[in-house]
């Protein structure tokens, strides 16, 4: 006759017949191979959907004066810091991406006709504008000083009847710096049409308007294996990657200039940066309509961005020669001379700087594909667009913990050009080379700036790593949510299923809890609140779509609105 003992968990922790842990049983080895609560806490709030990492905020019902401590979700878009927040994000950019692709109408209309009231307010505002020239032409400081005040009440009147766009400054617009505007003689020539006002591309056979998914990628600065590391460092142009890197945004706006000239229709497109295993970075793009590859490849060739920025090859201040901040010069001087240090607009003069420091352009490879909409293939091109979102900008390179030794340190020469590379005019890097940046402090600290664009795990990417076209959709993320949300409330109403949870309508003042304050409970108390809350949610949306079930329903486009 043969009894049952009993077995073991996965990590080999003895249990009874029923599956149960007896704890005062065990070794303290054994012990140790328990699974923690915060872990198990964890991975349940990733099974949900839930933020793992969740931030208390005091919730104030404005009717009723209740104050609640509520879980709200960190809105990480890096997986490896919050992955269901990070994955929420890129369906919600999936969903902009789908929509806006193959539309077969015009997302925008025309705006709104000027009301009366809108008007009168414009009319105030120009008198106010008047005075203030007449007062800053007497020196009436005290005067201006007042009219500032109220044109800043009145602007923001303006903007609550419904006005957008920029309303003209006060103080004159400092003068602009023109340079010529003829292209470079190394650069093709690209035909010029008039810009239609449509952002549709044509229909081909009758029935068919395809699209366009592009690839758009740097020059070469040496040869580099499999993994991206260069083979020869000591002949790889880091230099000229770290200052690619850094003006890769404005080749793009170049490039989208270019193309809606050249095909004669506002071009719209949805598109994100990330970098290549060398860490340079490349730009994979949504176009709607077609567009032929051999015009592509032509705009391409034929794009460029010039950067007229003081010469900055050599380093001319560091170690304990570096600048020092003078006030009575009120900028910063040279250590050993004392004398003040040429300013960014004095270096950058059209009759001291005629020859651009460097210039940018796309590389040969241009990878063009056309699409048509509703098919498998442009669902799979969307999931490539926003494959990488969720991981940061060094795991999208590769540069993982069990990365080849040779990519490491490729990335780290690339890392240590990009630091003492300046970023911007107001960068803090020039004055490692003896020029005054624009807005310079006695705060500045030479030789450091606070942009993402030098820091190791950003590459030099330190913009936006999704950009879409302001015709794309004409909506917002935040507009996206709002229909799923609406989505879901409809689904409810329709099928008669009344929420477990209390639905406030609000209106709520939300504030920021402090350290120490004693009606926060811990960060797991809240997360597992929000894993109650969600499932609840859960529970109510699938009741609902069972007593009401809906051909249209889309379920991929509501899975992360109770988040």
């Amino acid at each position: 006759m043969s009894t049952d003992t009993g077995s073991q968990t996965a990590a080999g922790v003895p249990t009874d017949p029923a599956g149960r842990v007896d704890q005062d049983t065990l070794t303290r080895a054994q012990k140790a191979l328990l699974a923690l609560s915060d872990d198990v806490a964890r991975q349940l709030a990733e099974d949900n959907g839930v933020c793992v990492r969740p931030m208390a905020m005091r919730r104030i019902d404005m009717s009723t004066g209740r104050v609640d401590v509520v879980p709200v979700p960190c809105k990480s878009t890096q997986e490896d810091k919050c992955r269901p927040c990070a994955e929420k994000a890129r369906r919600e950019r999936m969903v902009q991406a789908r929509e806006g692709w193959h539309l077969e109408h015009e997302p925008f209309e025309k705006p709104a006709t000027p009301n009366e009231h809108q008007k009168r307010l414009l009319a105030m505002r120009s008198d106010l504008h008047a005075a203030y020239t007449c007062a800053r032409t007497d020196g009436l400081d005290y005067e201006c000083e007042e009219i500032r005040e109220i044109v800043a009440e009145l602007d923001a009147e303006i903007r609550a009847a419904g006005v957008r766009g920029r309303l003209a400054p006060l103080d004159p617009a400092p003068k602009l710096v023109k340079r010529s505007t003829r292209r470079r003689q190394d650069a093709p020539d690209l035909p010029r049409r008039p810009v239609e006002n449509r952002t549709l591309g044509e229909v081909f056979g009758g029935k068919y308007r395809p699209s366009t998914f592009l690839t758009l990628t740097l020059d070469t600065y040496g040869r580099v294996d499999k993994h991206g590391a260069a083979l020869d460092p000591d002949t790889y142009d880091y230099r000229r990657a770290a200052r690619d890197a850094i003006h890769f945004p404005r080749l793009l706006d170049r490039f989208w200039q270019n193309t809606r000239r050249c095909v004669g229709w506002e071009v719209q497109y949805f598109g994100t940066v990330e970098p290549q295993k060398r860490g340079a970075p490349h730009f994979h793009a949504a176009i709607r309509g077609a567009i032929p590859r051999a015009e592509l490849r032509a705009i391409a060739a034929a794009t460029y961005h010039q950067v007229f920025w003081p010469a900055h090859d050599e380093i001319t201040h560091s170690g304990d020669q570096l600048p020092r901040w003078d006030d009575r010069h009120k900028g910063f001087v040279d250590p050993t001379t004392r004398e003040p240090l040429p300013t960014f607009d004095e270096a950058t003069d059209p009759d001291v700087l005629t020859e651009p420091t460097h210039v940018v352009t796309f590389g040969a490879q241009v990878h063009v594909k056309g699409i048509l909409g509703g098919t498998e293939e442009a669902g799979r091109h969307v999931g490539y667009l926003t494959k990488y979102l969720t991981k940061s900008i060094t795991q999208a390179a590769g540069l993982t913990d069990d990365a080849p030794a040779r990519l490491r340190a490729h990335h780290r020469r690339l890392t240590a050009e990009l630091a003492i590379t300046p970023c911007s005019p107001r960068c803090g890097i020039w004055l490692l080379y003896g020029i005054q940046p624009k807005g310079a402090l006695p705060s500045t600290k030479p030789g450091q700036c606070k942009s993402k664009a030098h820091r190791p795990e950003h590459l030099g990417i330190a913009g936006r790593r999704v950009l879409v076209s302001r015709k794309w959709s004409n909506k917002s993320l935040g507009d996206h949510r709002a229909e799923r949300a609406e989505f879901v409330r409809q689904l409810l109403d329709r099928a008669g299923v009344t929420p477990s949870y209390p639905v406030d309508d609000g209106p709520f003042a939300w504030e920021r809890t402090a350290p120490g304050d004693t009606d926060v409970p811990p960060r797991q108390v809240l997360l597992l609140h929000a894993i109650n809350q969600r499932q609840r949610w859960r529970a109510d949306y699938d009741a609902a779509l069972i007593a009401a079930p809906d051909p249209t329903d889309n379920r991929s486009a509501t899975e992360s609105e109770a988040a």
